[in-house]
């Protein structure tokens, strides 16, 4: 699979999270986050994951890796406000990361 493949893959991933998460979110957040604002706020988890030492962080005797979505968020909304993309709600943006958080759990469950 070449480069120009992968990315196309990791798009349509993005799309499929972006749709889980909207589905997600609370009705009246519903309308808050344009596609756009959570395309920003996935490449946010993204970078803050990488940045963090969570990907090499090591599993607990069950097999998970604690993650503090407080901790998520507020790197999302530092982030947010250096970039000049708006000032966000920490508890608004919460439902985003459990929604991301969620998705990925989805993913993983073997039925």
């Amino acid at each position: 699979m070449g480069l120009e493949d992968d990315f196309l893959l990791a798009d349509a991933d993005d799309e499929k999270t972006i749709e889980f998460i909207k589905n997600y979110l609370p009705q009246e957040l519903k309308e808050k986050f344009s596609d756009d604002e959570l395309y920003y706020f996935l490449d946010l988890i993204d970078e803050y994951y990488s940045e963090s030492g969570i990907l090499d962080a090591q599993p607990d005797e069950d097999g998970y890796v604690n993650i503090d979505l407080e901790e998520v968020v507020a790197y999302i909304v530092k982030e947010a406000k250096k970039d000049e993309m708006g000032e966000y709600d920490p508890e608004e943006v919460l439902f985003v990361v459990q929604g991301e958080m969620e998705y990925g759990n989805s993913l993983g469950q073997v039925d």
